[in-house]
Formats: C-alpha cells, sequence, structure tokens
C-alpha cells in the first residue's frame, strides 16, 4: 500500500483526535506489512537508504537538523557492530509531538528503528524516554511485544529504557551517559556518539519522529517525499501549536509553510498575540507577519530564527512578556547541568538580571547586562544549552524593547504576578503513570 504522496497527514495517517492508537494491525493496513529492509538484503540495502535519505534531504527532528545521511554515513564507515538509539525524552516541555508519536503511532517509530538496524548491522536497539512518562515507554514495550520480527533468531535486541527527566534528557552525549550508567550530563567532544556510543560502540542517535520519516522514505522512496514541502525543506514534519490558538496540539504540515496556515490547523488565534515564539526555550522570539514567516529552517536560521523541534507558541497580549521570558530562564538555569561555567554562573546571572527587571526598584543597566552574559555564555558549553537559553534571551529583548525598557525603568507592571502561560508544570512522579492518557487527549491537527 501507498499512501498518496502529495496529500498529508502521512506521520499521523489513521489518527484522529479521540481515536484509538494504531497497533500492529491498523498500522499495516495503512503501511503494508513488511519493512523494506531486512538482513537478507543488508549488503545492498545499506548505501540504498542512505543514498535515499541523502536525496530526501531528511534532517534530524529534535531541533538540531543536522542532515540524517550524514549521521548514518558517519556509523556505517565506523565499522564494527554499531547500537541504534532512539530518543523519545522529548525535554522541551512546550512540544508535544515525540509524545504523540510514542504512544499513537509507535509501529512507524519501530519501523524506521529496524530499518536503520538492519541497514547498520546493528545488534542493539534502544528507545529512551523520560522516566516521567511511563506511558510512553508502556506503549513503546506493548508495541515491541507485539512485533514478530523481534521474536526470531537472530533479531537485535531492543530494550526501552526511562532516564532522567529534564531539558538536558534529549542531548545525545547526556542522553548516551545515561544508557551507560553514568550521570546524564553532556559530555566534551570528540569522542562523538557515532564514534563511541552506546556500550563505547559506535551509534546512531536520533529523534523519534526522525525514525518515523526514515520509515516513510524507506518504503516510498525519496520522491515521495518531497512531494510535499519545497526545495529547501521538504516532506512533512509535525509542529506542536500552543498559546493563544483555539486548539492547542500537534499538526502534521508541509516544510516551508507559512505560520500563518499552522495557527489555521490550530484552530486560529484565540486572542490577541503579543509576538510569535519558534523553537521553544532554546528558540526565537518575532513579530514578523505570520502570512510573511515561511517555517523553513535554512531561511529561518539565515535571519536569526529557527523552528527547533517544530514549536509554535503565540504569545498572548493579556501576558508580561518579560515576566514570562524571566521565568523560562531562570528554569532553564535550573536545567543545567551545571558542570560548566557559562551555565552555573552565567545563565543564573542572565536568570537574575530578567527578574530584577520584574522587581520595585530595578537598576536600570540589566538589559545591557543581560546582553553582554548572552555573548559571553554562547558558544562556550559542552553542550548547546547555554546557546540556546542565551539566545532566547537576546531575541526577547529585540522583540519586546519597548517592554523591556519600561521594565528597566519602572519596574514590575501589572501583569508581572499573572500565572504563566509560557511556563506549565512539569508532570510529577505521581502523574507519570496516567501519560499515556495525557497524551492521547493531544488535539490532532493537519493540512
Amino acid at each position: 500500500m501507498t499512501l498518496d504522496a502529495a496529500e498529508l497527514p502521512r506521520l499521523l495517517a489513521g489518527l484522529a483526535a479521540g481515536a484509538k492508537p494504531l497497533d500492529l494491525d491498523a498500522h499495516r493496513a495503512i503501511f503494508g506489512d513488511t519493512l523494506p529492509i531486512t538482513r537478507r538484503t543488508l549488503s545492498r540495502a545499506r548505501e540504498q537508504l542512505i543514498a535515499e535519505i541523502g536525496r530526501a534531504g531528511l534532517t534530524g527532528k529534535g531541533g538540531g537538523s543536522f542532515p540524517t545521511a550524514r549521521k548514518l554515513r558517519a556509523v556505517a564507515d565506523r565499522g564494527g557492530t554499531p547500537a541504534v538509539v532512539v530518543t523519545a525524552t522529548e525535554g522541551e516541555p512546550l512540544s508535544r509531538k515525540d509524545r504523540l508519536l510514542a504512544t499513537r503511532a509507535p509501529h512507524l517509530v519501530l519501523d524506521g528503528a529496524l530499518t536503520v538496524a538492519a541497514a547498520l548491522g546493528a545488534r542493539r536497539i534502544v528507545l529512551a524516554h523520560d522516566r516521567l512518562h511511563l506511558g510512553v515507554g508502556g506503549r513503546l514495550r506493548a508495541a515491541a511485544a507485539s512485533r514478530p520480527e523481534l521474536a526470531v533468531r537472530g533479531a537485535p535486541d531492543l530494550t526501552v529504557q526511562a532516564v532522567p527527566d529534564g531539558y538536558l534528557s534529549g542531548q545525545e552525549t547526556a542522553l548516551v551517559a545515561a544508557l551507560n550508567g553514568r550521570r546524564a550530563v553532556p559530555a566534551f567532544t570528540p569522542p562523538y556518539p557515532f564514534e563511541r556510543g552506546l556500550g563505547r560502540v559506535p551509534t546512531f542517535v536520533s529523534n523519534i519522529e526522525t525514525y518515523a520519516q526514515i520509515a516513510l522514505i524507506a518504503r516510498y522512496g525519496a520522491a515521495w517525499y518531497r512531494a510535499v514541502g519545497t526545495e529547501q525543506a521538504p516532506g512533512s514534519r509535525l509542529v506542536t501549536v500552543g498559546g493563544a490558538v483555539a486548539s492547542p496540539g500537534v499538526v502534521e504540515v508541509p516544510g516551508g509553510v507559512r505560520a500563518a496556515e499552522v495557527l489555521v490547523a490550530a484552530g486560529g488565534l484565540s486572542e490577541p498575540v503579543a509576538a510569535l515564539l519558534l523553537g521553544g526555550y532554546g528558540g526565537t522570539w518575532t513579530r514578523v507577519d505570520p502570512a510573511a514567516l515561511e517555517l523553513d529552517e535554512v531561511r529561518l536560521r539565515a535571519t536569526g530564527l529557527t523552528l527547533g523541534p517544530g514549536l509554535v507558541f503565540a504569545l498572548p497580549a493579556s501576558a508580561c512578556p518579560v515576566a514570562e521570558v524571566a521565568a523560562v530562564v531562570r528554569f532553564m538555569a535550573g536545567e543545567s547541568a551545571g558542570q560548566c561555567g557559562p551555565c552555573r554562573f552565567g545563565l543564573e546571572a542572565i536568570a537574575g538580571a530578567l527578574q530584577d527587571l520584574c522587581a520595585d526598584d530595578p537598576r536600570g543597566d540589566e538589559p545591557q547586562q543581560i546582553r553582554r552574559w548572552a555573548t559571553m555564555v554562547s558558544g562556550r558549553g559542552a553542550c548547546a544549552h547555554p546557546d540556546g537559553v542565551a539566545r532566547f534571551a537576546a531575541s526577547a529583548l529585540t522583540v519586546f524593547a519597548g517592554e523591556v525598557a519600561d521594565h528597566a525603568r519602572y519596574g514590575r507592571c501589572e501583569r508581572c504576578d499573572q500565572p504563566s502561560v509560557l511556563l506549565p508544570s512539569r508532570p510529577s512522579s505521581a502523574s507519570s503513570l496516567v501519560d499515556a492518557a495525557g497524551t492521547d487527549a493531544i488535539a490532532l491537527g493537519g493540512q
């Protein structure tokens, strides 16, 4: 069976809000009952898969947007018996897309992981999830238990493993460290995971959506993948839409779609908006007209913006942007590994200055100090965590320049003490047991 190349949804085919997750029979009815690559075809499949993914132009969907074919090639060229890691941790608090795939379409993810493992000759697959999202782990284990390919002799060893919760749980060197039984902190590189990762063997690590996309490309090909999207942003992708929209949730949209169309897919704006946040807590703010804003990562980065892990948040005009930014930066300072100076001291200083702007008697020089510290921390840590926070804060100073100046002069405003709309509460261990049910309630949209 082949999905219509020119239509969406693809990743979310067969799903609708309130519908049951796709079991193996339902999955096969939509996508077919055989994997395109098995160990019997390994000798030629590796090169074919890498080439096809390269022609498709697939990039990682966890936030880095690194070319997937180059990562596959790096692991394949190391030789030996590599490992495969699926990142389903979703450390970005505003994002929901990875949990959606894990709990509603787990077999598409498994197809991708098994395809990559077969092509690389990997004997071990680990699907890693945040330990506070036990529902994700449960759904992935149940799906894996129903796969006949995993029960035959010679099948790769597939495990689903919980790792410590937190924003950095998706950073690949921190994730590999956790899976290897060490503290989940980013490592200075090299060596990179493709050189020495899980169990000290070359390891292909990628986001859960990337594996689902690999499953589609392996089945239908690069030309099919590129039938939607643009030359620079081919295919479709999942975007979590939140804030002042009528139906917050996850939508599947063509690459390069305009932000206005994404907002429409989420039911349209529910109230006036102060600005859009693209990319989440490590992302960027913009007041560009959504009708003119193309969500093409190449074009976005050329203007200092990023879609990151696929996130658009419409900040309501009723919120205080300075207080919202201060709350997020304080949260992000606490989420760092605390092993490098830029995070331990730089992020703490930026967070403190932003909080001072929302106090009764600011000094007035906080904006200048924040800009200086943001420049100092960028590019100096073991990972990109301080870079993302600095980008987020510096972007806010530019986009909300008027509001920041008012706070630097007068201090807190009447909206500063409102509950934050941008900083949702993280799940607790008590709520983690029902995480799957909560994920099922996510609104689905498409184009």
